[in-house]
């Protein structure tokens, strides 16, 4: 006889009981066939709303992670982009249009330039992922990368409940396919010289490099382009090597190939094909290092250097030894400069090689930066994440936005693609002077020195551009931005940071060895912080605010590890959660006391 009492029956988690706001901005809808969409349209489906700008490169992995859980419920779950603008740029419509065919969106966008739906769903950064249930209320908020497995777990869940309840309606979603467009290179990235005099250029939205005759436009051969896995994936920079062979940044892959012109054969020397995540290492043989999101790539001081965007790093190939290992960068996002393994870039997306100094294009920061022979970074110009434009004149004033490539010019100064201000500009070491050589580009993203000429990439209107380079600095109208993010409002003294964690049902907080979260905090200015700041093991943190500064930017980082809660199990699936937060800050007397940063969950 079984005297056991049976085990009660779990009840389903609570949930907050959130209204989801209308889905408003004035861009309009884009991958819906000229339809305009309402939050009613979407009700008895999942409905994921992904919050998201084109210069975010945390957005891209985001884009990634989300498409196979997009293809396996397509019939429950509907994903809605809602682009929210962080640059100028960003804010103009076709750029919009253009960036949802560059990364192969495939799912409705909403194009919202003011910001509107950010504000009415209190999102604070770049990527937030919103879940919303077949009855229309919020049922989670996911900030940062590594949230798809979590989702997933949710949808089944919701898929569950809602279908017993009769609330559930499966069928084709609201996605229309945008026409395909007939170009020969269609959102190029990079391009290189190769010794023949033709060009090699890597046609990142149809996942190849295309060589060119010497004038730039006459098609020689294609190389890759199945975008598969089977070959390149978006793959952007590219370097020539001593040996003729060209290396390529394979970025949506997350590894280093190399391109042999000669015999056409493509051979991948470093990165597993699986994304670097915090814990992982940083060092070791070539093949058997995550890397993540290499984006540009040049060949310096008997070493490939590798501009890490998704993590922000300048890292190191070493082709001799087969080894790759971190140069500069604490994956933290921002501008520092000092020793490499204290400096801080963010994004990182151009490199060129300059006697003693390699360039860097740092994107995020729309900034201009170099390292030295001793691994020292430097800034030459730039402030950091917040402020950019397009300003001429001394460095420590000029502005810059968001560029992608910097070219090294004959008489030791730079020219920079400034990507988001569709213009070429040139900095000046021996004078400290910014000018601009040519404008009316449009998305320059990398150029190439030709005699006395330059051709640009010329990504969005998808050709390669020759210009004579200009003897006389082109004159342009000065303009500055900031990030058009509204300041919290918080109150002087003592500020609770809090970082809501939840772990996905059926995990818990991996304490095997050790914490298993951690929490970086800083500020901008430093002076903003008298107490709090730096590293700790807790998602919250009591920093103090100095009644002296009255605005600047907490910088938060979190990362939280969760696995399989199966004590059966030896080797439970292990999650990594992380982002990074740039929360401008606004002391007043009546300001909240409290901070809540969202990394997973809902907070109550």
């Amino acid at each position: 006889m079984n005297d056991a009492v049976p085990a009660p029956t779990p009840e389903p988690r609570r949930r907050a009981r959130v209204r989801a706001p209308e889905l408003i901005g004035k861009g309009g809808w884009l991958n819906t066939g000229g339809k305009d969409l309402k939050l009613a349209d979407f009700r008895g489906r999942v409905l994921i709303l992904d919050f998201w700008t084109f210069c975010c490169i945390n957005c891209l992995h985001v884009l990634d992670e989300l498409r196979e859980l997009e293809e396996k419920h397509r019939d429950t779950v509907v994903i809605v982009g809602v682009h929210s603008p962080k640059f100028v740029h960003e804010a103009e419509h076709q750029a919009v249009v253009d960036a949802v065919e560059r990364y192969e969106v495939r799912h409705p966008v909403l194009d919202d330039p003011e910001l509107a739906t950010w504000k009415q769903y209190a999102v604070r950064a770049w990527p937030t992922l919103v879940v919303i249930d077949p009855e229309g209320y919020v049922v989670a908020q996911h900030a940062g990368e590594g949230h798809a497995h979590a989702i997933e777990r949710l949808v089944e869940e919701l898929e569950a409940v809602h279908e017993a309840k009769g609330t559930l309606r499966r069928g084709d979603g609201p996605y229309v396919a945008p026409e395909p467009v007939a170009t020969d290179l269609r959102f190029p990235g990079k391009a290189v010289l190769l010794p023949s005099g033709h060009f090699l250029v890597s046609d990142s939205t149809r996942h190849q490099l295309v060589e060119l005759e010497a004038d730039g436009e006459t098609v020689v051969r294609r190389i890759g382009g199945q975008g598969d896995g089977s070959g390149f994936r978006e793959p952007q920079g590219l370097a020539l090597l001593p040996s003729g062979k060209v290396v390529v940044a394979d970025t949506v892959n997350h590894a280093l190939c190399v391109y042999d012109p000669e015999t056409g054969a493509v051979e991948r020397v470093a990165g597993t094909g699986r994304q670097w995540w915090q814990g992982a290492p940083t060092s070791g043989p070539a093949l058997d290092v995550d890397l993540s999101s290499p984006w540009d790539v040049a060949w310096w001081q008997g070493k490939v250097w590798i501009a890490m965007a998704g993590v922000h790093q300048l890292w190191t190939y070493d082709p001799e030894a087969g080894t790759v290992r971190v140069a500069a960068g604490t994956t933290n996002e921002g501008l520092v400069d000092g020793p490499g393994d204290e400096a801080w870039f963010a994004q990182p997306s151009g490199l060129a090689a300059a006697g003693d100094r390699l360039w860097v294009a740092d994107s995020e920061t729309s900034a201009l930066r170099w390292i030295d022979p001793g691994g020292v970074v430097h800034t030459a110009v730039g402030t950091g994440l917040f402020d950019f434009g397009h300003r001429d004149g001394p460095a420590d004033q000029a502005l810059f936005q968001h560029p992608l490539g910097v070219t090294a010019l004959p008489d030791g100064s730079v020219a920079v693609s400034d990507t988001y201000n569709h213009a070429l500009r040139r900095y000046d070491p021996a004078t400290g002077e910014v000018t601009t050589l040519a404008t009316d580009l449009r998305e320059p993203s990398a150029a190439v020195l030709v005699d006395e000429d330059i051709v640009v990439v010329e990504s969005a209107r998808h050709r390669l551009t020759r210009l004579r380079l200009p003897e006389e600095a082109v004159r342009v109208e000065a303009v500055a931005h900031r990030t058009q993010r509204a300041a919290t409002d918080v109150a002087p003294g003592s500020l609770r940071l809090d970082v809501v964690f939840q772990a996905p049902a059926g995990q818990k907080l991996d304490t095997r060895y050790g914490p298993s979260t951690r929490l970086l905090v800083s500020a901008t200015p430093p002076e903003l912080l008298s107490a709090g700041d730096g590293a700790g093991t807790d998602l919250f943190r009591d920093v103090e605010l100095n009644p002296d500064v009255t605005e600047g930017v907490l910088h938060v980082s979190a990362m939280a590890a969760s696995c399989d809660d199966d004590p059966e199990n030896e080797y439970p699936a292990c999650h990594v959660h992380q982002q990074d937060w740039g929360v401008p800050v606004r002391i007043t007397p009546d300001g909240a006391a409290r901070l809540p940063l969202v990394l997973a969950g809902m907070d109550d």
